[in-house]
Order: structure tokens, then C-alpha cells, then sequence
């Protein structure tokens, strides 16, 4: 499937958070929501934006919005993940893929020119009323929170 685009609804989901709690979107029915698709747990790039969301998470908060992290990686992966970084909001644990494949953040990657199937690194910020708002797919790890702040005008 392909990315989602401004103005489509975005897709229901359902996961299991690293706390083992299910967390959908319909928790976030009247919030604003930044969902984000990364790879993997604890590596360079995944590591820097979900720590660069979670420094500026008070102030997310304070700008009406939740963010929740969604990647392949198990329940406990994500526990020992969070608990290491102090991340203090939800990372979805998409083991089937399911989330990834509804929001077109799965698909064909390439490196040294070896082909294969991977998370394509994605945001959507999604409104009140659970259309997508902004797509990011050339995401800046390190400085996540400014990027999505600048393309909305927050500032």
C-alpha cells in the first residue's frame, strides 16, 4: 500500500503497548496525534527520534497533542527500549505488521543494492477527527520535533 496522504482518514489500529496495554486509535478520539513508524528498537536513528520526541513530549502535551511510537519489535523489546530512555509515551509493538501495512509504512527499502522488505521510517500527525493533517517520509531523527513544529507553523 502506499503512504497515506493530507486529508485521508487515518486507519484504525490496535496494539499492544510495551506496558502489555492495548492502545488504539480510537484513544485519541478529540487529540491530536503524532504516529510515528521506526525500525527498530535501540539503534542510532530510532534511538535519536524517539528521544528528540520524548525531550519535547511536555511540550507536545501543552500543544494539545499525544505521540505514539510504532515499530516491529516485540512488547519486551519495546519495555526494556522505553525503560532505558525514559520514554513516556506508548510504543506499539506491530509484531504482525498489521499497523505498518495500514498506514503504507512497510515495503521495499534498498541498501548496497541488496532489495528487501523493511519499515519505511514515517510520521503522520492526525487531528481531532482522525484525518492525517502532515506526512513526513524524509524524517530528520535527530531533530524530529522541529521539522513536524515548522511544517505546521507551531512555532
Amino acid at each position: 500500500m502506499a503512504f497515506l496522504s493530507i486529508g485521508d482518514k487515518a486507519p484504525s489500529f490496535s496494539g499492544k503497548d510495551q506496558n502489555n496495554q492495548t492502545v488504539s486509535l480510537a484513544d485519541f478520539k478529540g487529540k491530536k496525534l503524532i504516529l510515528y513508524f521506526y525500525p527498530k528498537d535501540n539503534t542510532p536513528g530510532c534511538t535519536a527520534e524517539s528521544c528528540n520526541l520524548n525531550e519535547n513530549y511536555s511540550d507536545w502535551l501543552a500543544k494539545g497533542f499525544e505521540v505514539v511510537g510504532v515499530s516491529p519489535d516485540s512488547v519486551e523489546s519495546h519495555k526494556k527500549f522505553a525503560d532505558k530512555f525514559g520514554l513516556k509515551f506508548h510504543l506499539i509493538a506491530d509484531t504482525e505488521r498489521d499497523i505498518l501495512e495500514a498506514y503504507g509504512a512497510w515495503g521495499e527499502k534498498s541498501m548496497y543494492g541488496k532489495k528487501y522488505m523493511g519499515v519505511l521510517r514515517t510520521t503522520y500527525v492526525i487531528d481531532e477527527e482522525g484525518v492525517i493533517a502532515d506526512v513526513f517520509t524524509k524524517v530528520k531523527t535527530k531533530d524530529h520535533t522541529n521539522q513536524i513544529i515548522k511544517a505546521l507553523d507551531l512555532t
